[in-house]
Formats: structure tokens, sequence, C-alpha cells
């Protein structure tokens, strides 16, 4: 006797949440993560081998590129540092149902996003 009905939802029948994409973007942003506090802690090292590295680093980070990247950046930490205060309120067994964890994935996403708007406008004027 064959079973063609599957036993666990597969990704053509199952509805997605915002929860569950929140909890995939979050893992994903923490490998971003990973990697670009590498890369900031090797930049900044830089500036020990002298100004002629240094610079070279700025003119990549002064093109659309660089500034594209800086952006994104800013857009992962501040994603990051949201989802991560959703969770230890869960940790502390706040928000669990649903109108609320719906209502919290909508304000990090949406905070995540006025963060680095917030940043950019703050990093132009100030920088």
């Amino acid at each position: 006797m064959e079973n063609n009905n599957p036993l666990s939802p597969h990704l053509q029948i199952y509805k997605w949440q915002i929860s569950s994409l929140l909890s995939i973007t979050h893992r994903i942003v923490g490998v971003i993560n990973f990697f670009a506090i590498i890369l900031i802690c090797l930049w900044a090292s830089l500036i020990i081998l002298g100004q002629d590295n240094y610079s070279n680093i700025n003119i990549i980070l002064n093109s659309i590129f660089g500034k594209f990247l800086a952006i994104s950046l800013c857009w992962t930490f501040s994603f990051h540092i949201l989802n991560e205060v959703r969770h230890l309120f869960w940790d502390a067994g706040y928000g669990f149902d649903l109108k609320i964890a719906k209502i919290t994935g909508v304000l990090v996403l949406l905070g995540s996003f006025v963060l680095t708007i917030l940043f950019y406008v703050l990093g132009r004027n100030y920088f």
C-alpha cells in the first residue's frame, strides 16, 4: 500500500509565516554579520600597515558598490539586533501569542529599515 500524502509539510503546501521568514533571515544575517565583523577587523588592521593600504580601501568604500555594501551591512546589523531583542522577550516568556508574534515581527522588519535610514542620514551629515 503506497501512501501519497506527505507526513510533513512541504514547500509547495506550507503557508509561510512572518516568524518563520524572520527566523530564516536571522540565521542568514548572522552568518553575513560573522564575515562582516572579520572584514571590519581586517580593514581596521590595515590602519596599522600604513596610509597607502587604508586609502585603497577608502576608494572601494566610496564607490557605489562600497556604499551599497555599507548600507546593506547596516541593515543586517540593525535587523539582527532588533530580532535578538525580540528573542530576549521570548526567553523571558512574553510575546508568544500569535497576534503579538506577528506584530513584533513586522516591527522588527520595519524598525530595521528605519534604523538603517537613520544611520545613513546621520552618517552622511556627520562624517
